[in-house]
């Protein structure tokens, strides 16, 4: 899939914002992406992960607490709010079967935002999609590491791109289970899809629905060694969603890795007390006792673990010459679940509390630069 963006002043560097999970199946779309609206527009291409299908119809998937269908309608405010592309493969895309992963892209399609990750096929889910602007291209890659197998695409089923990691045990994929670093399988996928990438586009970036939920700092065994095959398999920046809190950053061979960009707009009551859905309703007081938090009630559509209000957008700044700056955007998730641009103040508790989980996950410290429109990594 193609999408153009402008192309004047070609030699001007390429600004491209990123962003975790969006989940929207409450009302008022365009209400609750508004916070973080002026920075998605600000750049050249916004791209974001979509959490859920947004489908009136289809069945429920079985495999893992599945997610209610969100409105169709409610994809155009990511239009309105300035996303480009959405990548979709994550553990609840597939929640709604076939019709569903088919009416989210149809929807998709018609709005003009590129997405990649899932489809009607494996080859669909594989492809990927290419962005142009100011004269040069950007492939992207997504794919969903934790399962459930059940929302994997193949040649004859609808679903989503994976990475089949090996299991502790031995048990099938899924978020529940112990991931392993990757083996031949998923390491041969990637160099496979990154090598096509490149044959239609000057940057590959890699998208990548991993790790621990719910739980601040600590990464996966798998998660280091993963981003690193994508980057020596030829990817340019990774970059990493699905655990509802962010994590620390990194480079590996000068490129970045984002390993969690955490919520970028969760506005979802499948998460709420008093769920009518026995497997919701379990899975509310579940996370609980799994991850020792109780969410803030003023949190009603976003109830996380409390540091999660902590959030971020991922920024890359991609020169003519090919150099890529990388930092973030300071964000506030504000009750009852709306994210916000951080103020000053704000700004500088995200920087503190990005370096605090950096040095936790035992990652490198990195210097920064603050300017007027992001947080420079070095």
């Amino acid at each position: 899939m193609i999408r153009q963006a402008g192309n004047a002043a070609q030699s001007a560097p390429v600004s491209i914002v990123l962003s975790g999970d969006v989940i929207l199946d409450v009302p008022d779309a365009d209400h609750w992406l508004s916070g973080i609206a002026p920075a998605l527009r600000a750049a050249d291409l916004a791209i974001g992960h979509l959490e859920v299908p947004h489908t009136l119809g289809g069945t429920e998937l079985h495999g893992d607490v599945p997610a209610p269908g969100a409105d169709p309608a409610h994809l155009a405010a990511l239009k309105r709010a300035g996303f480009a592309a959405m990548t979709l493969a994550g553990n609840h895309i597939a929640d709604r079967g076939a019709q569903g992963i088919a009416d989210t892209c149809a929807e998709l399609d018609r709005l003009g935002i590129a997405r990649v990750g899932a489809g009607m096929s494996l080859a669909e889910a594989r492809a990927p999609a290419v962005l142009r602007c100011r004269g040069r291209s950007i492939a992207v890659l997504s794919y969903n590491c934790v399962g459930p197998q059940a929302g994997w695409a193949s040649d004859t089923q609808a679903g989503c791109a994976a990475l089949p990691l090996p299991t502790q045990g031995d048990v099938a994929v899924s978020p529940n289970a112990a991931l392993l670093p990757p083996d031949g399988r998923a390491l041969a996928i990637l160099r496979e899809d990154i090598a096509n990438a490149r044959q239609h586009a000057q940057l590959v970036l890699v998208a990548l629905h991993k790790g621990i939920v719910h739980t601040p700092a600590r990464l996966a065994d798998y998660e280091r060694p993963l981003a690193a095959a994508a980057i020596e398999a030829g990817a340019d920046v990774v970059f990493g969603h699905h655990a509802h809190i962010i994590r620390g950053v990194e480079f590996m061979r000068g490129r970045p890795v984002f390993h969690g960009l955490g919520n970028g707009c969760v506005v979802t009551h499948a998460l709420s007390p008093g769920q009518d859905h026995p497997a919701r309703a379990a899975w509310v007081e579940r996370r609980k006792q799994l991850f020792g938090f109780e969410p803030d009630p003023a949190y009603t559509l976003a109830p996380f673990h409390p540091e999660a209000v902590n959030a971020m957008l991922g920024r890359l700044l991609w020169h003519a010459d090919g150099r890529i700056e990388a930092g973030f955007i300071p964000v506030y998730i504000e009750p009852p679940g709306r994210p916000v641009l951080a103020d000053a103040q704000g700004a500088a508790h995200v920087r503190q509390y990005l370096a605090r989980i950096t040095a936790l996950a035992g990652l490198p410290q990195l210097q920064h630069e603050v300017r007027d429109d992001m947080t420079v990594l070095q």
